[in-house]
């Protein structure tokens, strides 16, 4: 049996912070990439006028955020739809019957609309039945994390069997209407890197299922992990169906403090330095470098996909994951990392 949600057996008095789930498992991880590839080239040629009254040098989405290409979904795809069949895709790959779900979580971000949940659109369009629950959970981009958070957490408290924490996001609105604003006159040096950021967002979509470790020996174990809040910054990064604002230094260099502080206590407790893979958030070549740098892990151990995906919002994490998932052995310790602006972090630990 698992320890309890708070237990803090290791000399670090973390409390709450930390969960330790009893009897929760991740049996698949899928992915889909969107079909539409949109190179950073294209930002520079359709803004080349305001790089050229800026006096800024096109190429900086490569160079300074490592950001090759991202992804849209194409004209008339759905982003619910898409993730519902991600959904039904996880469920084939981890055997479960799709009458055995009792809830599906939804962790999008670029919600076309705020009512209803974006969930119960995925719940129809993978015919779940009517006694499996279905909400959304949203926390920028860490949603997916809380997700399977709180996915285990019902499965230890006997409420469901399966879990589906899935999401799809749709940022092509978003990108329009950043090159829209970007492209009137009198827009300024500031205002251009106020909307940098938005210019590496992409689009895909993710699902997982969880279920009961117990029957399914086979399956990779959610051991626990820790989270942190550092809600003194929750006005660095704000955004909306069309517009974001980050203030990317301070994001960084705030982001990177709360990162490092959870993941030394996860390795106090159970020493994560050791672990053979480090999943994280997809961001940027700078933030990656920083925080590798920073907790002092091999880069070796840390898969990238950020440079032809962009940063995916929640579904970042995810998509790395499954990706990276052919590479990893049985046995193998993996630490995923979520962080979200807010700012907040959480981070899981999966015995591959």
């Amino acid at each position: 049996m698992g320890k309890p949600l708070n237990d803090t057996t290791g000399g670090d008095a973390l409390g709450n912070s930390t969960f330790r789930p009893a009897n929760a498992a991740l049996l698949s991880v899928s992915h889909v990439e969107a079909p539409v590839v949109v190179p950073s080239s294209y930002f520079d040629d359709v803004l080349a006028p305001t790089l050229q009254r800026l006096r800024m040098q096109p190429g900086l989405l490569e160079k300074v955020a490592g950001v090759s290409e991202r992804r849209w979904w194409a004209e008339g795809q759905n982003a619910a739809d898409v993730a519902a069949e991600c959904g039904v895709k996880a469920l084939s790959e981890a055997g479960v019957d799709a009458k055995d779900v009792g809830l599906v979580i939804s962790t999008t971000v670029t919600r076309p609309h705020l009512e209803p949940a974006i969930a119960t659109a995925v719940h129809h369009g993978m015919d779940l039945p009517a006694s499996a629950m279905n909400f959304d959970l949203t926390n920028a981009c860490l949603a997916w994390v809380n997700g399977v958070q709180v996915a285990s957490a019902m499965i230890d408290a006997g409420a469901i069997r399966y879990a589906v924490v899935l999401g799809a996001e749709d940022v092509r609105s978003m990108h329009e209407g950043t090159i829209a604003r970007l492209q009137r006159e009198g827009i300024t040096r500031k205002d251009f890197l106020n909307e940098f950021a938005t210019m590496t967002l992409g689009c895909g979509a993710a699902a997982a299922v969880i279920g009961r470790a117990d029957e399914h020996p086979e399956a990779h174990r959610v051991l626990g992990g820790v989270t942190r809040a550092g809600t003194a910054h929750h006005e660095l990064c704000i955004g909306d169906a069309n517009h974001m604002r980050t203030d990317a230094k301070l994001m960084l260099n705030e982001g990177i403090e709360i990162v490092s502080d959870a993941f030394e206590g996860g390795d106090r407790l159970w020493g994560w330095r050791q672990a053979d893979r480090f999943v994280i958030h997809q961001i940027s070549k700078v933030h990656t470098r920083t925080l590798v740098d920073r907790i002092g892990v091999d880069p070796a151990k840390v898969p990238m996909t950020f440079p032809r995906w962009g940063n995916v919002g929640p579904i970042s994490l995810p998509m790395t994951l499954a990706a990276t998932a052919p590479e990893l052995s049985r046995g193998d310790r993996v630490i995923a990392m979520g962080v979200g602006s807010g700012l907040n972090t959480a981070m899981l630990e999966l015995a591959w």
